[in-house]
């Protein structure tokens, strides 16, 4: 059976309680690559935290890249490069297997910057994102492997101005808000539905 370890999210995920060594290793190497690509912003320490075959597909846009030139090109073309200043990672909760790490956390931003990885093509609107992100880390031979990234695009689409909440069961900000608070409200969307008929 795989010993996994949830972090609530008050706590400081880098003392995480209980881990095995192996596990305290996956979140010191996680915790070192995140800070090379939102930290110093360096590509090349990224890489070398890699795997030459890794990859990374951020679900919703399909963007990334597999093997180590690929994801040269993308990191430095489009990711590393291509961060608003003022973006946050605010942990949710961090469950931690024997090869295998998911974080959830919420990514905050001021979208001033192009992001391409994120939103391709959509130039700066100088609008706040708040959205809840899960990222899926596969570790081998003692650094990662891949990295599938999911988040609502949706909800990021309506706080940028992009999308319409009220003619579709979308919905902005709150979808972020909802997962660090589960006792905001729940069904409002259907609420909606229901009030039209």
């Amino acid at each position: 059976m795989v010993k996994q370890q949830t972090v609530d999210k008050q706590a400081n995920l880098q003392a995480t309680p209980d881990l095995t060594p192996a596990q305290e290793a996956l979140q010191a190497l996680w915790e070192e690559h995140i800070g090379y690509e939102f930290g110093t912003h360096n590509t090349e320490d990224a890489l070398a935290t890699m795997v030459e075959d890794a990859y990374v597909n951020d679900i919703p846009v399909m963007t990334g890249g597999a093997g180590k030139p690929a994801l040269r090109e993308f990191y430095s073309k489009y990711f590393i490069t291509k961060m608003p200043p003022d973006i946050e990672l605010i942990p949710i909760s961090r469950t931690i297997g024997t090869d295998q790490l998911v974080d959830e956390m919420l990514v905050k931003f001021t979208h001033t910057v192009q992001m391409d990885w994120m939103l391709p093509g959509i130039v700066p609107t100088g609008k706040r994102v708040e959205v809840a992100v899960v990222g899926i880390v596969q570790f081998r031979d003692g650094k990662l492997a891949h990295e599938h990234i999911y988040w609502d695009q949706a909800s990021v689409l309506v706080q940028l101005g992009l999308l319409d909440p009220g003619t579709l069961p979308v919905v902005g900000v709150d979808s972020a808000r909802k997962a660090i608070d589960p006792s905001l409200p729940s069904n409002t969307l259907i609420d909606r539905a229901s009030a039209r008929y």
